[in-house]
């Protein structure tokens, strides 16, 4: 099982940036190599709480991991994807360990070696007993492709097939899309994005969904939505109704007597499957009482009746 980052840490899942941020250096003033010359345990928890702060202290990795959830965050995002745009300087230097990656942290680092990169695919493949860091080649660009999907297919998870042209060829990929994918939610294709310039790994491939609107439902999180129209009648004697669901079934609901305009009913488990995890979210039924607009004189007779009798 992947680490927690904010058991990590030792925050709560709702901390603020400044929680984290604080709880973070005091643990890098207990943790830093430069505290703890030699000591492999201490240099393996330095490494676990960068890694954490660099995700939490991101609101969009922070948001990527809280959906994810730490296992599955792990395989959709390498190391390049969580240390991209990190830098320790500045904290470090707040924390008084001199020019940050500078002292006795740049030897751990590899002394400033020529072919080390912040934005390198591992920000602590230096580290080690010789001190070196290893000449890194560099990974080709990372490319974005929107891909439209309807609620249906989101609600069921589906495959389809996208075209890319890259350096002059055209590339057929499929993209598995996980049932309860969300609009805006990146899906990572490692390899398969632009090559790289000096003989290194390829880019990867991010597949941005956005889910096309619906004409009957909407979609809340994992929660969807409809709306019902019923008679005044039907209203207050109760009734019954079929009601539409994603999984492409009716299902019989209940409307109890004296049901109100814009009640809302739910129903438990009807709604998107929970991305990347177990169990549904749930459907609620809006209820509203249609209003006729034409009469019959009978209807017209009955109506008066009713107002005569305080209805």
């Amino acid at each position: 099982m992947a680490e927690d980052y904010y058991k990590v840490l030792g925050v709560d899942k709702k901390a603020s940036v400044d929680e984290i941020k604080k709880a973070y250096r005091k643990l890098a003033l207990k943790y830093h190599p430069d505290k703890n010359p030699g000591n492999k345990k201490a240099e393996e928890q330095f490494k676990k709480i960068s890694e954490a702060y660099a995700v939490l202290s991101n609101p969009e990795k922070r948001n990527q991991y809280d959906t994810f959830g730490s296992d599955a965050f792990g395989r959709q995002f390498s190391q390049e994807d969580i240390f991209r745009g990190f830098d320790l300087n500045e904290i470090l230097r707040d924390i008084g360990f001199g020019g940050g990656l500078g002292g006795g942290f740049t030897s751990f680092f590899g002394g400033g070696k020529r072919g080390y990169s912040k934005r390198g695919a591992d920000p602590f493949s230096g580290f080690g007993d010789s001190g070196q860091f290893r000449r890194q080649t560099r990974k080709g660009a990372n490319l974005e492709y929107e891909l439209n999907t309807t609620l249906e297919e989101a609600y069921a998870g589906t495959e389809k097939s996208i075209a890319l042209r890259s350096s002059g060829k055209r590339d057929e990929i499929k993209v598995k899309i996980p049932p309860g994918v969300n609009s805006g939610q990146k899906l990572r294709i490692a390899g398969k994005g632009q090559p790289s310039p000096n003989g290194g790994p390829a880019g990867d491939l991010y597949i941005k969904v956005n889910i096309l609107p619906h004409a009957v439902f909407t979609r809340d999180g994992d929660d969807i939505f409809a709306r019902k129209s019923i008679t005044f009648s039907e209203a207050t004697l109760g009734t019954s109704i079929e009601v539409p669901t994603l999984n492409g079934e009716s299902k019989r609901l209940k409307i109890p007597a004296g049901t109100q305009g814009n009640t809302k009913i739910r129903m438990k488990g009807f709604g998107m499957p929970h991305f990347l995890g177990k169990g549904k979210g749930d459907e609620y039924v809006t209820i509203s009482i249609s209003v006729p607009k034409n009469l019959t004189d009978k209807q017209k007779k009955i109506i008066q009746s009713l107002n005569e009798e305080g209805l």
